[in-house]
């Protein structure tokens, strides 16, 4: 299947991440290897959408879930778009599709208290755990995502301005305010950061022991790690502490458009999904004060 030319498409004129654009490749990648173990005729423009039910029938009988199976078809519905627009086909396969019905995780967020007790908890004295600590806390307080925070480099980070600039999705930068915690946490950082071997050759700011850029397993790992000792959750990652962010500062009375700009989403309606433990504590609040509740 060519797509190549859809890659370069995406990266010159969508202007995607490479992240992104990899997990579109990857996508496409797995329809054509399906295309050419089941049938014989791999050409884009022959692809009927009984191929593509087949393959969402192989996906699903596999394990994988409904969400991911839309994530696959929403990279392969955007690569016939393509070829419509650039002409190479008249009508897309995918026309008449719907999205498979997905139930709406509710991601519950880590308490004020564990998020505590694991800040307290870490011997931030050598490099492993100055950084750790740093990390958690960058998260925390900004609501970044786990590729952000892996892609900021050093200078991205004004600590005397308290101040991160963030590359997000689509390459949309924007400006987060540090608090005076995570400053402090950040100056202590930096400084054993530059005693670590090799650590003047690269740019990024948070690195391995060995002096290498993160990545995304090991983000997760090091969050799983620390929150396994103090939280009984099923999910503890990342995105929970992004989640934690914003699902705080709502319950404190933030304006959800300033939460709005502060997560980077595009639209208030990507917010919103936050606003569910923000009800919950108004709920709280409500059945504990209102006279009518409050029958002897």
């Amino acid at each position: 299947m060519p797509y190549s030319s859809f890659l370069d498409y995406l990266q010159l004129e969508k202007n995607y991440s490479v992240h992104t654009i990899t997990a579109y490749e990857a996508d496409l990648r797995r329809f054509q290897e399906f295309l050419e173990e089941t049938y014989s005729e791999t050409e884009p423009k022959r692809v009927n959408y009984a191929q593509i039910r087949s393959w969402i029938v192989t996906l699903s009988e596999s394990g994988i879930s409904n969400r991911t199976i839309n994530r696959k078809l929403s990279s392969l519905k955007s690569y016939y778009r393509f070829l419509l627009k650039t002409g190479q086909i008249e009508v897309s396969p995918l026309i008449k599709h719907k999205a498979l019905r997905t139930s709406k995780k509710v991601q519950i967020p880590f308490s004020e208290n564990e998020i505590v007790e694991v800040l307290e908890n870490i011997d931030d004295t050598a490099f492993e755990g100055a950084r750790d600590r740093f990390m958690i806390e960058l998260f925390y307080s900004t609501g970044i995502r786990r590729i952000e925070l892996i892609n900021t480099k050093l200078s991205n980070l004004d600590l005397e301005g308290r101040v991160l600039k963030v590359l997000g999705k689509r390459n949309k930068e924007r400006y987060v305010p540090l608090i005076g915690s995570v400053v402090e946490t950040g100056k202590a950082y930096l400084k054993v950061r530059k005693q670590l071997p090799g650590s003047e050759e690269n740019d990024y700011l948070f690195l391995t022991s060995s002096g290498d850029k993160i990545y995304e397993s090991f983000v997760y790992r090091v969050i799983n790690n620390y929150f396994s000792e103090v939280s009984g959750k099923l999910k503890k990652s990342p995105h929970i502490l992004r989640h934690s962010f914003a699902t705080h500062l709502l319950n404190q009375g933030a304006n959800l458009n300033a939460v709005k700009e502060l997560l980077g989403h595009s639209s208030l309606a990507a917010t919103q999904v936050y606003t569910h433990n923000n009800i919950a504590e108004l709920s709280k609040i409500h059945q504990k004060a209102h006279p009518r509740n409050n029958k002897k």
